[in-house]
């Protein structure tokens, strides 16, 4: 199917626009009921300083586009006709990450500081979410899982054992690597927008229902959220909805056999990860000497003078370019 194709493009306008309209319409009510719950952000003292105006703006206002996007899809498998499993397993495993950013943040406002659940209690969390999706995968699976090697043709097969082991590891490496990039207002959404254009993109060429909807869904709750989230924020996600994120990228990449995809289109991902176990490496065996002046990387430029939109626009224009060459580069061979 051909992306430009206006029928094509039907669906995912309607579908993108409904998560718009909701995202931003319960917005306002989302972060009164935040502030009257006085669930505001904590916010580090190592942190930068001026960060601590920041203190107490409402935070796990991810719900707002949680539920948009989830009336979205909803409405995309109705007006479709059909029944996407795809779709709803992408927005479960993106929801069951959004559930336990929502503990984290919950734990956190409990505690009044800026610390949830322990790293360890979270892993848990995180590897049995996944393993549910890896479970719905294989009963939906018709034989030996494959993954799409980039800039080819070509489909790897891999054993289940291995394939179960690789796909935990990247789902939840992905969902803590854009938890990780949300540090800024705007920076984490700013830069899932147009992974989430790129996956719409792929599910129109290949005329995958599911992957279209969500993923338009996601564009669309993302517009929606960063009217509010755009700096000076109004309102933080929160792990609620940095995790949701992270799960629908993952979900989305696996729902295409295109783990390996977000290599490119999830690089600032990946960057603001290593840029974190970097600077813990090298404090530890450099005897307390830091490699960035902070870390995650979009601090370390903070703290080089970088306003928080010019971060939010380079590195969102950044992963613009990536989505562009992965796919009329990456995806040529298939598309």
């Amino acid at each position: 199917m051909n992306f430009v194709d206006k029928g094509a493009l039907t669906l995912p306008v309607i579908v993108c626009a409904v998560a718009f309209v909701i995202t931003a319409a319960i917005g306002p009510a989302v972060i009164r009921y935040l502030r009257k719950m006085k669930f505001g952000q904590k916010i580090l003292e190592i942190g930068p300083k001026w960060h601590m105006n920041k203190q107490n703006i409402p935070t796990m206002g991810g719900f707002m586009f949680i539920i948009g996007i989830a009336a979205a899809v909803a409405a995309g498998n109705l007006l479709s006709g059909g029944f996407s499993v795809s779709s709803l397993a992408i927005l479960g495993l993106s929801v069951a990450y959004g559930a336990v950013g929502l503990v984290d943040d919950y734990a956190k406002i409990k505690k009044k500081e800026n610390a949830g659940l322990t790293a360890k209690q979270k892993l848990v969390l995180q590897i049995l979410v996944a393993a549910v999706f890896i479970l719905v995968l294989f009963l939906e699976s018709d034989g030996l899982p494959k993954i799409w090697l980039p800039f080819t043709d070509k489909l790897l097969p891999l054993p289940w054992p291995l394939y179960i082991v690789f796909a935990a590891v990247v789902i939840v490496g992905a969902d803590n690597a854009v938890n990780l990039t949300d540090g800024i207002d705007g920076l984490a959404a700013g830069v899932t927008l147009p992974v989430a254009v790129f996956f719409t993109c792929v599910g129109i060429a290949r005329g995958d229902l599911g992957v279209t909807i969500f993923a338009a869904a996601l564009a669309g709750g993302l517009v929606g959220f960063l009217i509010y989230n755009f700096n000076p924020a109004k309102v933080f996600m929160g792990d609620t909805g940095s995790l949701f994120l992270g799960g629908a990228v993952a979900g989305l990449a696996f729902a295409c056999d295109m783990p390996l995809i977000l290599l490119l289109v999830g690089l600032i991902y990946i960057i603001e990860t290593l840029s974190v176990i970097l600077q813990v490496t090298y404090f530890k065996a450099s005897g307390g000497k830091r490699l960035f002046k902070m870390a995650p990387i979009h601090h370390h430029f903070e703290m080089c003078g970088w306003g928080e939109k010019k971060i939010v626009l380079i590195f969102s224009g950044v992963t613009i370019l990536l989505c562009l060459l992965a796919y009329f580069g990456a995806l040529a061979p298939i598309l």
